[in-house]
């Protein structure tokens, strides 16, 4: 299968002497995004030839605490969606939401 079109997403750190992230920029020319900056991301990927995934978590050290509950907070309900696309499992997908949930409610982040 012959790929008719690629794409590329692009991530740019920038480090500090001590290799700590000052700024994180993404593009995606497809999407539009050019340097785009973040304070934190979270990426990874599945190696099927050793069945694990690898990840990279990166933020700032401007990042805030409240923003990163807040930011995993959001992830958490994202993956529950993408989990639900992938595999139509609707019982665990409800069951991810509800830990959403406890999550949001624990960390105080629903009025």
């Amino acid at each position: 299968m012959a790929n008719l079109h690629t794409s590329e997403i692009t991530l740019r750190v920038g480090l500090d002497e001590n290799r700590v992230p000052e700024e994180l920029t993404w593009s995606a020319q497809d999407g539009g995004i050019n340097n785009e900056k973040a304070k934190a991301m979270l990426l990874s990927v599945w190696d099927s030839k050793n069945q694990e995934s690898l990840k990279i978590d990166l933020w700032t050290k401007d990042m805030p605490v409240d923003e990163m509950k807040i930011f995993f907070h959001q992830t958490l309900v994202s993956l529950s969606d993408t989990f639900m696309k992938a595999t139509q499992d609707e019982k665990m997908t409800a069951t991810m939401k509800d830990f959403c949930e406890y999550f949001a409610e624990k960390l105080e982040l629903k009025k």
